[in-house]
Formats: structure tokens, C-alpha cells, sequence
């Protein structure tokens, strides 16, 4: 698999090159310089999750690991299953919080996991990843307990839910986290100022669990095809994806989907009120306004890490923009939303709620809408009670996590006294 740093070409990687390193020069996000279309594609979808993408990621990688070494990341990876329930008439909920940490993250925290301890080959290895909810806890429980790997998660001090905080600052041996007093750009920032720091990028081993990382990207890409697949025949060339974004890798990995073949027929990139992306794609300027707290949390994110990808497939001329529209969601909108499932009979978390408000505004003819699910609605079980007046069940997961003590340490939103706090607990 050929990469290229998309802010300096003549920085080119391979896949393994790419997933030990995380970012290249300048901070650059790796990206492969050709994407085939796959072959056949109704046979992929004919197949399970699992040998599917196998199939598709082998397809991705190439000659670079052997076939069977990649089938064994994803049958240890992808454990769980990515049902695509119905809503109404035309209307489908992509489920993709049935993994351990109960959210999409998931699917590439563990493809990676895999990824990385079999590349890393025992070395030591200090990932440093900012969350703004759920990618904490994926990669935390991806990672836990492997000996050679140490994790360090930096979020935003009292701007995620408490059920998702718990999830990963529960787990300590080799799982390290960090309140920041900022939001998840602060964090991110923090953490692209470190991969150019040569003190800390080669003397802690310095990796990245972001969707920054081509390894987690590409695992995304293989749940598209599972909610194709599920779809009737007939309806499948019509498919509409609304992808709630924030940090936007989800809709990344569904574009790449769509050029390996995938027959999708446009995206929605639905924001909540920072609504960077939409803004651009209606006004042609980039223009990042503060980041705004939000009901919808893990997409309280004003420059998102990944849409250089999304901006290279356009000029590159893979893609045309059109097939991407924007839509933006207030808080109002968002509890609208999920009371309009409810009363459906579905019970959802605003970050879903605001796909499907989108789709709502946006499905036309007989297209048929499907809304990414990204979390289980009890990692946000405070927020859903109070808009939908009923009680949240817990799921063993966040039962269990939420009687254990935290444990994480405070830290300005300051790139020096990160550094040495890392030095102190890791060197």
C-alpha cells in the first residue's frame, strides 16, 4: 500500500510505515495514492462481516501482510455484529455500538490494536490520542494490557459525559489519562504538537489512535459494506448516508467505500451546531468559529482532523463534492429528533438523532436514508432521560465501569507541563 503525506508528497509511506508513525511531516495525514475499485462486488456483500473485510482490507493493503495475518486482525478485531435496523419506511439506523466500549470506535480502536502489536513486534510503543468521548474508551480496552504499548488519552475536562469518562480513566496499568481545561481541539492540538517534538515523538516511540491513523480509517470503510449488504437488492443503489461528524474519519471511510465501489448514492455530513464543514461546503471559505458545547459531544469539534482527506479525493478529481451535502442541527433540533424516534418506537443518543434529522430534511423520491448509530443511547443516559422523560437501562458494560473510581490527572491546556508529565510516567 502506497501513502503520501498529503502536506509533503515527497514524504511516502507504506501501510506498516503509516500505522507505527500516525502523522508524517508537518503534522501531514497519510493517504494512499491510488484506490482501486474492488471486483465483484455483489459476491463481497453476499459474505459475512468478517470474510468480507477480509477481503476489502487485504484489497487495501496489498502484498504488505499476507492474507491470512490480515483475516487473523479482523476475526479478533471485529467480534461483534453492525445490524441495520429498520425506522420506518426507508428510513434505517446503521447499528455500530454492540462492541465492548458500546460505540463505533470500536470497530477501528481494535483493528488497529491488532495492527499495531503485531508491526511493533514487542517495542515499545507510548500511544498519545485525544477523545472527545468515545474513541477514549475504544482505544483504551483495545489496548489495555498489552506490555510493550502504553496509552496516553487526553480529554476535555468536564465536557464528555461521565459514563464515557468512566469507561477509560477506570482502567489505569497501562491506560494513562488526562484532563485538559480546554475542549477536544485543545487536545488535538496538544497532541500534533507533540508528534513534531522530536523529544517526545522519538523518545517515548510516539503514536497516534486518532482516525488520524490509516489503520483505524480503513477499518471503518468495512461497515458500509455490511449496511449495503443488509439492504434489499433493489434498494441499494439508492442509499443515502448520513454520517454524524465531528473529527470526520466516519465519512472519510464511507467515501473510500463508495470509490472501491460501494454502489452509495450521496452523503450527508451532518454537524451539530459547529458546523465548520457545512458552512464550507455551502460558502466555498474555511472558516472555523469557536468550538461550541453540545448535547452531541463527540462532535463538538470546529477543525476537523480529517477533512484534508475528503478535500484531496475532490482535487484529485476521484470524487465530485456534490455527492457531499451539509447539514447543520441545533440543540432544539437534536431533542426533536429524538423524540420523533421514540414516538417511532426508537430509542437513540443525539449524535444519531442528528443524522436522522438530516435525513429527514434531505431524502428525496425513493431514496433510501440510512443514519450511522454511533453510540449506545446509555453512554448518554442523563441527556436521553431528560429529553425523552423515560428511564435508560445500563448495558454490563457502563454498569460495571460507572461503580469503579476514576482516576486521571489535571493538566492545563499547556504543551510543556504535558511533556513533562509524560516524561515523569513513562520514562
Amino acid at each position: 500500500m502506497e501513502l503520501v503525506n498529503l502536506k509533503d508528497s515527497s514524504d511516502t509511506a507504506s501501510f506498516c510505515y503509516a500505522v507505527q508513525k500516525g502523522l508524517g511531516k508537518q503534522q501531514g495525514l497519510y493517504f494512499p495514492e491510488k484506490i482501486t475499485p474492488l471486483e465483484n462486488i455483489n459476491a463481497l456483500l453476499a459474505m459475512p462481516l468478517a470474510e468480507r473485510s477480509v477481503q476489502i482490507l487485504s484489497h487495501l493493503i496489498g502484498d504488505e501482510l499476507p492474507h491470512a495475518t490480515v483475516a487473523d486482525f479482523v476475526n479478533n478485531a471485529f467480534t461483534f455484529a453492525a445490524p441495520l435496523v429498520a425506522v420506518s419506511d426507508n428510513v434505517f439506523s446503521l447499528e455500530l455500538f454492540h462492541g465492548p466500549t458500546l460505540a463505533f470506535k470500536d470497530f477501528g480502536g481494535r483493528f488497529m490494536a491488532q495492527c499495531l502489536t503485531h508491526i511493533s513486534k514487542g517495542k515499545p510503543v507510548t500511544i498519545l490520542t485525544a477523545t472527545s468521548g468515545d474513541t477514549g474508551a475504544a482505544v483504551a480496552h483495545a489496548f489495555h494490557g498489552i506490555d510493550n504499548i502504553q496509552v496516553v488519552i487526553l480529554f476535555p475536562k468536564d465536557k464528555i459525559s461521565k459514563l464515557q469518562e468512566k469507561l477509560f480513566t477506570t482502567l489505569g496499568g497501562n491506560i494513562h489519562t488526562v484532563a485538559i481545561q480546554g475542549d477536544f481541539d485543545a487536545c488535538q492540538q496538544l497532541v500534533k504538537t507533540a508528534f513534531d517534538d522530536p523529544d517526545v515523538r522519538d523518545g517515548l516511540h510516539l503514536n497516534s489512535a486518532n482516525s488520524i491513523n490509516i489503520s483505524r480509517l480503513m477499518a471503518q470503510i468495512c461497515y458500509y459494506f455490511e449496511a449495503i449488504a443488509q439492504l434489499p437488492v433493489e434498494k441499494r443503489d439508492r442509499a443515502v448516508f448520513a454520517v454524524p461528524s465531528g473529527n470526520f474519519g466516519n465519512l472519510t471511510a464511507g467515501i473510500i467505500a463508495k470509490l472501491l465501489g460501494l454502489p452509495i448514492k450521496r452523503f450527508i455530513a451532518a454537524t451539530n451546531s459547529n458546523d465548520t464543514v457545512p458552512r464550507f461546503l455551502h460558502t466555498g471559505k474555511w472558516e472555523p468559529n469557536a468550538t461550541i458545547p453540545t448535547i452531541s459531544n463527540a462532535m463538538d469539534v470546529s477543525q476537523p482532523n480529517n477533512w484534508p482527506r475528503i478535500q484531496a479525493m475532490v482535487d484529485k478529481g476521484w470524487i465530485d463534492v456534490d455527492i457531499i451535502t451539509g447539514e447543520a442541527v441545533d440543540e432544539e433540533y437534536t431533542q426533536v429528533a429524538m423524540r420523533q424516534l421514540a414516538a417511532l418506537g426508537y430509542i437513540c443518543e443525539p449524535h444519531a438523532a442528528i443524522g436522522y434529522r438530516s435525513l429527514s430534511k434531505s431524502l428525496t423520491g425513493d431514496e433510501v436514508g440510512i443514519f450511522l448509530g454511533t453510540a449506545h443511547p446509555a453512554k448518554f443516559r442523563e441527556t436521553v432521560e431528560n429529553v425523552l422523560g423515560q428511564s435508560i437501562a445500563l448495558p454490563t458494560a457502563l454498569a460495571e465501569a460507572s461503580a469503579k473510581e476514576a482516576h486521571f490527572t489535571d493538566i492545563d491546556n499547556n504543551y510543556e507541563a504535558l511533556k513533562a508529565h509524560m516524561f515523569s510516567i513513562l520514562k
